[in-house]
């Protein structure tokens, strides 16, 4: 069973589809539907990681595509208000966008800068090579379970700056840590990034609805995405201690996982709500592993939320994305939504009243994530856990 339409705009139409059936085989199938479309040029996928999809069995498929193949493989995909764990969706452009490959995310030695400034340069000078205007979109996937997204989402912030739009998040699985999850046109990747221009102007919208039940704690020893200490204590300690505090009951090591994902971390912003970090695990050592870099010498707070408060924020993230584009053309060529795995599991069957809040009106796609990564042109570019990120893309 699949459904399928066009988003129709002034100068785009954007084909897409739903495939209920998560084969390589019916992606191939898709694909060469497409491929003898003059109205397609290049096509994006997000499909399940629970399908199973290998390099091996998918790699022919994405080298030898007449027209280029970028997308990742996901937790879920959202389509038409439900969330599904098997198939994929499909969006023709039609025109091809200007796409990046990072590999090797989590090395030491990988310079996002070298990487960055070549692309960087082209990409703001007011014209590509494939002839894009200067107004355009940037969609930026991760294996979400890679280190160093903090150092890529800043370099990215320094070479390309306020004036764009970004939208994306983390591929992978829940369970498959290590697991290629990244499409290219080259082939299926792990621990990497693609950075892909797309040739749309958007409006972008960022919500969580967490609030702190703690006052703040200064992160004084951390690496990467692991914080060893709060205010010099370890930093399991202190949050048994908070969490307990809050709800009355003994944090077990075992059930870890059952509460952390009802209280994460918040790290503090001047201007803006909280960036959320997801704990997932704690080391001997008594620090906490985090979906996502947690600065040392930040300040973060514990926080909690409820289902009525998160789904109202997705509808604020909605709200949002309809507002921070200069002069939006109605309905939008594509809604899109990027809503973080965690709240999935948090709300449970409330998950999808929350997709009904980020849609509104519109008929909307998107994937939830291990993490989100979005600006909407005002706000510093960031790397986000339990959040709900809407855009809308437009017609330039």
């Amino acid at each position: 069973m699949h459904s399928a339409s066009n988003f129709q705009g002034v100068k785009v139409a954007i084909k897409w589809l739903y495939e209920e059936s998560g084969t390589v085989d019916r992606l191939a199938t898709r694909v060469a539907d497409w491929e003898a479309s003059d109205d397609v040029q290049s096509i994006l996928v997000l499909g399940c990681a629970g399908d199973g999809w290998t390099p091996a069995a998918i790699d022919p498929l994405l080298t030898g595509a007449g027209k280029p193949i970028w997308g990742g493989l996901f937790p879920r995909i959202i389509c038409y208000g439900q969330h599904h764990e098997h198939g994929f969706i499909m969006l023709g452009l039609p025109n091809e966008p200007d796409g990046l490959v990072i590999p090797q995310l989590s090395s030491a030695t990988t310079d996002f800068a070298a990487a960055l400034t070549p692309v960087a340069d082209r990409w703001t000078s007011g014209e590509t090579d494939a002839g894009m205007t200067d107004t355009a979109t940037f969609m930026i996937l991760v294996d979400g379970l890679s280190r160093r997204i903090g150092d890529l989402v800043e370099q990215l912030f320094m070479q390309l700056g306020l004036r764009h739009h970004f939208f994306g998040g983390g591929a992978g699985s829940l369970n498959q840590s290590g697991a290629p999850c990244l499409l290219t046109p080259g082939g299926m990747l792990a621990d990497a990034a693609l950075v892909v221009r797309l040739p749309l102007a958007s409006g972008v919208g960022v919500a969580h609805g967490w609030s702190p039940i703690s006052d703040s704690f200064r992160v004084t020893e951390s690496r990467h995405n692991i914080i060893h200490t709060l205010d010099w204590s370890p930093a399991a300690e202190i949050y048994h201690a908070q969490v307990q505090a809050h709800n009355g009951h003994q944090i077990e090591r075992a059930s870890f996982a059952d509460w952390a994902k009802a209280y994460p971390f918040g790290i503090n912003k001047w201007d803006s709500e909280e960036v959320v970090r997801d704990p997932i695990a704690e080391t001997a050592d008594g620090g906490l592993v985090c979906v996502g870099d947690v600065p040392k010498g930040s300040f973060v707070r514990i926080m909690t939320g409820s289902p009525t408060a998160l789904i109202a924020a997705a509808g604020q993230a909605r709200q949002r994305a309809e507002q921070s584009h200069p002069s939006p053309v109605s309905p939008p060529a594509v809604a899109l939504l990027m809503d973080c795995i965690s709240r999935a599991l948090f709300l449970e069957s409330r998950f999808t009243d929350e997709l009904h809040a980020a849609a509104g009106p519109q008929d909307l796609m998107g994937a939830a994530t291990l993490g989100e990564i979005a600006s909407s042109g005002s706000d510093y570019l960031e790397f986000f856990n339990k959040t709900a990120v809407v855009t809308y893309l437009y017609p330039c």
